[in-house]
């Protein structure tokens, strides 16, 4: 696949008169627990030429390229990235974390040190108690549930847990988290279910299993209280963002 993949970067550079500056896996598979049938959700950052930020028209910001059963290849302008992160956008610090990375640059290394100093706590609490408690209140609180949804629910309760223990972006392995902030009582029965889930295409529907639903219960109830007791959050400034934007731009643009 890493092949393939960069094979499409090229294409779209070409195509798109664009540079990528970083590219990885997102998704299930960067996560540690794809089925064997599940896509690539490949996702990149790019910069265009110098001349395309000054146009009066808005250029736009995303390139989407490929979406099928097997890939779904899209990506965000740097100057699109560098905007989230001002708010600490937590999909940016997976992509930067990602441990599948099919194409990386000098350039990217060099934001590194920014994009960590960006990590916002109540922003990215936010964000994975909201995905939760979506997919919880939708898929798990039947008699009978869709068993490989719980990975959807326990991954940002735990990544909820390591940002409360931790004060730092949470580690994007599932298998990590677990390790972690997972009670020892729940990580057998969650083990067996990881490995049904990464060895079938589809797992069958199965009995709601109470000791998972009590803890995301607990949980999401606690992880909720602690977010509204916190104070508002204090983006970075612009000027680190804006000096890091045009250090690229000048140095690697198409």
């Amino acid at each position: 696949m890493l092949d393939i993949v960069q094979s499409k970067l090229r294409e779209i550079e070409s195509c798109e008169q664009v540079r990528i500056l970083h590219c990885v896996e997102s998704g299930s598979r960067a996560w540690g627990f794809a089925s064997p049938d599940s896509d690539y959700d490949v996702r990149f950052v790019y910069i265009r030429k110098p001349e395309e930020y000054l146009r009066l028209e808005k250029t736009r910001d995303v390139i989407e390229w490929q979406l099928d059963d097997t890939l779904d290849i899209n990506g965000w302008d740097l100057q699109k990235a560098l905007r989230l992160l001002h708010h600490s956008n937590p999909t940016l610090f997976e992509w930067n974390a990602s441990p599948i990375i099919y194409h990386t640059t000098d350039a990217w290394t060099s934001l590194q040190k920014l994009i960590a100093s960006c990590f916002m706590q109540k922003p990215a609490l936010h964000h994975y108690i909201s995905m939760a408690k979506n997919n919880y209140r939708e898929y798990l609180q039947s008699d009978m549930v869709k068993l490989k949804k719980y990975f959807y629910v326990l991954r940002p309760v735990l990544a909820c847990r390591w940002i409360l223990d931790n004060q730092t972006p949470p580690p994007v392995a599932f298998t990590e988290l677990a390790a972690a902030c997972l009670p020892a009582s729940l990580k057998g029965e969650v083990r067996r279910l990881l490995e049904l889930k990464i060895n079938a295409s589809e797992m069958d529907l199965g009995p709601r299993i109470q000791p998972i639903n009590d803890f995301l219960d607990c949980n999401i109830l606690e992880i909720t209280e602690s977010i509204n007791q916190m104070p508002p959050s204090q983006p970075t400034g612009w000027k680190e963002l804006n000096e890091a934007f045009l250090r690229i731009l000048r140095a690697y643009a198409p």
